[in-house]
């Protein structure tokens, strides 16, 4: 028997969202693919590497170790405490094993924590450009995004004057992302600092820190806001291993904060999805406990790809690049091709620009609108060398045909 469904039976929660534009364009591009075209696509954001084989061979383990029933909600003890190891060792910041709560990947703790924390009204600033999800994400906790523009001519870090100017007496929590999706810009100590002593003034804010890109940087050290006395007690550490043991498939993220907010999500967690994965899991605590050496090598690479992709962009017309700190991302202003054309054609907008590399050049990015910055574009160069630079080559040779 079918049944019509129509969108009124769609609730208003879901039809306020908008749908993820980096998904959409993957699928785009893998769409073109489909039709025998070749497109290179800059659109994903995930490491082209292979997960390590000792983390997968402990996972071929823990199935044969029967890891197969449910774990604790929060996942297992001893997973949370490699992850509070791995916090002291590498970030000297202490937290017990009962502050963290495991999920499905970074992306799930991010949610759970604003639905834990955000009350309908509450405003959340989002220094932007921003994660396409984190907009999206205060909507479903009913929350007010209250944006906060830093462009290229200030590496996309916001200042201390900007965040004072934002903060109201309704302001609830600042989301920080440090190194930068989409703009792999970071955060040096005084930059943090100077945030800091902001926040310090306001003591019912909550900060949460997305730091899942810290291992893919350049600088030699990453610093969290979390090292600052004045706000420790009320940073949320979000990390996960997708991104520096190329794990994204395995879904593993966890938080770390306050034990208030850890029970409250934990709570939550247990009424919708329960544990994560128990292989998947003990894949990360491998991850989390064995050499690190791969998270170097695949490092190295990215930097070696950030060099590449930088001195290429400088070579197309129209663009004005800075030079990534870390993360996998170019995030290229390109407002001065707006009005240019192509024939008939006329670039409008970033939007009209990225979907003219898409059908001429046959190369995916996704347009910085996605990220609250119209103007700019965003390009992954988590892809082979060559195909970095075939893809620049192309982008140049269509925008020439621009006039």
């Amino acid at each position: 028997m079918h049944t019509d469904i129509n969108m009124n039976q769609i609730s208003q929660r879901i039809l306020a969202l908008a749908p993820s534009a980096t998904l959409a364009m993957s699928q785009k591009s893998a769409e073109l693919r489909a039709t025998g075209i070749d497109v290179i696509n800059m659109s994903v954001g995930e490491p082209d590497f292979d997960t390590p084989d000792f983390i997968k061979e402990a996972a071929k383990k823990a199935i044969d170790d029967n890891f197969s029933r449910y774990s604790p909600v929060a996942g297992y003890m001893s997973l949370r405490k490699a992850i509070a190891s791995k916090l002291l060792r590498e970030n000297n910041i202490e937290f017990a094993p009962e502050q963290i709560v495991v999920g499905n990947g970074a992306k799930q703790e991010l949610c759970n924590v604003l639905l834990a924390t955000i009350n309908p009204g509450d405003e959340v600033i989002i220094p932007v450009p921003a994660w396409v999800s984190y907009v999206e994400m205060v909507k479903l906790a009913e929350g007010v995004t209250v944006e906060v523009y830093a462009g290229v001519e200030q590496d996309f870090k916001i200042t201390p004057e900007q965040l004072e100017a934002a903060i109201t007496p309704k302001t609830r929590m600042i989301m920080l992302n440090s190194p930068s999706n989409p703009t792999g810009s970071i955060y040096s100590r005084d930059e943090l600092k100077g945030l800091a002593d902001v926040l310090a003034k306001h003591p019912d804010i909550i900060i949460l820190a997305d730091e899942i890109y810290e291992h893919i940087n350049f600088v030699g050290e990453v610093h969290s806001i979390s090292e600052f006395e004045s706000v420790r007690e009320r940073v949320v550490i979000v990390n996960g291993v997708s991104k520096a043991y190329a794990m994204t498939g395995w879904r593993i993220g966890y938080m770390a904060g306050p034990l208030p907010i850890a029970k409250a999500v934990t709570k939550l967690q247990g009424q919708y999805t329960s544990g994560a994965s128990s292989i998947a899991q003990k894949a990360a605590e491998a991850a989390y406990e064995g050499a690190q050496q791969c998270v170097e090598e695949m490092r190295a690479a990215f930097e070696r790809r950030r060099d590449l992709i930088v001195s290429l962009a400088k070579e197309i017309p129209g663009w004005v690049v800075n030079k990534p700190q870390g993360a996998f991302y170019l995030f290229p202003q390109v407002e001065s091709l707006i009005g240019k054309k192509h024939g008939e054609r006329e670039i409008k907008s970033s939007g009209d620009y990225v979907m003219y590399l898409l059908e001429e050049a046959h190369v995916a990015c996704v347009d910085g609108e996605a990220f609250c910055a119209p103007g700019y574009m965003r390009l992954s160069y988590a892809t082979s060398d060559d195909n970095i630079r075939e893809a620049m080559h192309r982008i140049r040779e269509a925008t020439l045909r621009l006039s």
